[in-house]
């Protein structure tokens, strides 16, 4: 044989078995039909098994592991693919660079698309030093212990998402109006003043309780998005000496009572035999605050009509645009926290172990939810409550501890979660006549978005610059979710968010599937930018 046609053969066959790179940066490539997920054309399935692709598996195995910052190879929503190299002469090299550009949307994708790709120079720059690298094929999708890997078929991989510009858009629309969150949170602060002025007063039955105002929710986490409408305060009470009984293994709701029933307890009037009774302190700072809103001058506030099995006292703030603000009572032990929350706020690799050492060393705190007991509740039951933690989480979320402070750089792990709080707050609005979104509320979200930060631990993974990726990682994550009908409580991970028990398969089959039409379509729901 001619050493110079061997050398050719191997050179062509080489050529010819080389997967072009895709870079995330072009994100603007060519669309799909609307409501369809690409998959690959047949003819380049047929095709993979032609031209000596035998020769280039064995190659492709042998090339080195790619940068451990690299994403693995899912290409990324409108992304061009580029060309594979041929050299000239070479016509069997260019036949399988041809049969190689088809885009391998047939394969599994991972349950969360990986990390962006690094920013420390172009894909071009790098395939230069690298010749030989190569990234590996990708994994099933799968949640962390959710069971069987999904389809990416499922998660309806498509070649067009929503560009950077249009998220930022949302987001600027999203932005709150600082005087007039200056104006609202005044009057919110007023009227809760002086309810807790009237707690403490000597004629109220709290009054020999250490207490305290402790403000939650979304405005103090700074992620409330559209109109700062919505507030929420606690009013936690200190509780020494109490132990928890777990309520039918439900791992959040507890029987409370004291280690010893002293003489003179001020709570005595509230138990129920042994137990600390929530349904009638409840019911007594209800009746309170019902009573002091009457002496609250040139501000008109009414309290909203009792919701079953909510442990917040609802106040309508002002006219015409009403201001809500739930006020909630909450029990404060310094004990530490029970034994179904060991496993849970999995923060030791995105926060560090010293972090979440220091966040378990927090008081517990347990509101008047109660537990559902066949078709009423057990209105003796408390429920953990984690909204202090989350709040410290949501501001420290960075693992530098420098993100987004000041003038250090920003991350986009905020955008993410008020994109995906309005995604739903959205579809429920325009699914405001059926039922199937009622059972879904934004803590859904948030703990799904919890776990995403636990799996792109690095801040280096939300970079602004990758905004529409970081967002398509939650929406991905939260339709697994969906799809297995398992999303982990983030602090009890024995309590499943999703389970039948508590979201009928019906109502979640109809959220994924809206979402995943928006996910298909570029999110019309959010409007047109």
């Amino acid at each position: 044989m001619d050493p110079r046609r061997g050398k050719a053969t191997r050179t062509a066959s080489k050529a010819g078995t080389e997967v072009p790179k895709v870079s995330v940066r072009s994100s603007r490539g060519a669309r799909t039909e609307r409501s369809e997920s690409p998959a690959a054309p047949k003819a380049a399935q047929a095709n993979a098994g032609r031209g000596g692709s035998a020769r280039g598996s064995g190659s492709q195995q042998r090339k080195s592991a790619p940068d451990s910052r690299e994403r693995p190879q899912v290409r990324a929503p409108g992304a061009r693919a580029k060309k594979a190299p041929v050299r000239a002469g070479d016509e069997a090299g260019a036949a399988g660079a041809q049969e190689q550009r088809a885009p391998a949307e047939g394969l599994e994708p991972p349950a969360v698309p990986g990390p962006p790709l690094s920013r420390t120079g172009s894909r071009r720059q790098e395939d230069a030093r690298c010749p030989r690298e190569q990234r590996p094929p990708p994994r099933p999708a799968k949640v962390p212990g959710s069971g069987p890997p999904v389809p990416a078929a499922s998660l309806g991989l498509r070649e067009a998402a929503p560009g950077g510009w249009k998220l930022r858009a949302v987001l600027e629309k999203l932005k709150l109006s600082p005087s007039v969150v200056s104006a609202r949170v005044e009057v919110v602060n007023r009227v809760v003043d002086h309810l807790f002025g009237r707690l403490q007063n000597r004629e109220s039955e709290f009054r020999d309780i250490s207490i305290a105002p402790l403000r939650t929710g979304s405005y103090y986490e700074r992620v409330k998005i559209s109109e700062p409408n919505e507030f929420d305060v606690m009013f936690k009470l200190e509780v020494p000496r109490i132990e928890l009984e777990e309520y039918r293994n439900s791992g959040v709701h507890y029987f409370v009572k004291f280690k010893r029933n002293l003489k003179g307890n001020p709570l005595s009037q509230f138990l129920e035999g042994e137990i600390l009774s929530a349904s009638k302190m409840l019911s007594k700072v209800r009746k309170i605050i019902k009573e002091e809103i009457k002496n609250i001058e040139d501000t008109d506030v009414v309290v909203e009509r009792k919701r079953r099995g909510s442990p917040a006292v609802t106040l309508l703030i002002g006219k015409p645009e009403k201001i809500s603000v739930d006020i909630i009572l909450a029990l404060e032990s310094k004990s530490s926290w029970p034994a179904s929350t060991q496993e849970g706020m999995p923060i030791s690799k995105w926060l560090g172990v010293k972090t979440r050492n220091e966040l378990r060393g927090q008081p517990v705190y347990l509101v008047p939810k109660h537990a559902k007991e066949a078709n009423g509740f057990q209105e003796e039951t408390w429920r953990l409550s984690f909204s202090h933690v989350e709040k410290v989480i949501l501001k420290c979320h960075g693992k530098a501890r420098t993100c987004c402070e000041n003038s250090e750089p920003k991350c986009c792990r905020k955008a993410c979660l008020k994109l995906m709080k309005y995604l739903l707050e959205q579809l429920k609005k325009k699914f405001e006549n059926r039922k199937e979104l009622n059972k879904f509320c934004s803590y859904h979200v948030k703990t799904a978005f919890f776990h995403v930060c636990t799996q792109y631990g690095e801040d280096w993974q939300w970079s602004p610059r990758d905004l529409e990726i970081c967002f398509d990682n939650c929406v991905a994550y939260f339709l697994q979710c969906l799809r297995t009908e398992e999303l982990k409580h983030y602090f009890v991970p024995a309590v499943n968010l999703f389970s039948p028990e508590e979201i009928d398969k019906r109502s979640k089959e109809f959220l994924s599937k809206q979402i995943e039409y928006e996910r298909n379509n570029g999110f019309p729901v959010f409007g047109d930018f």
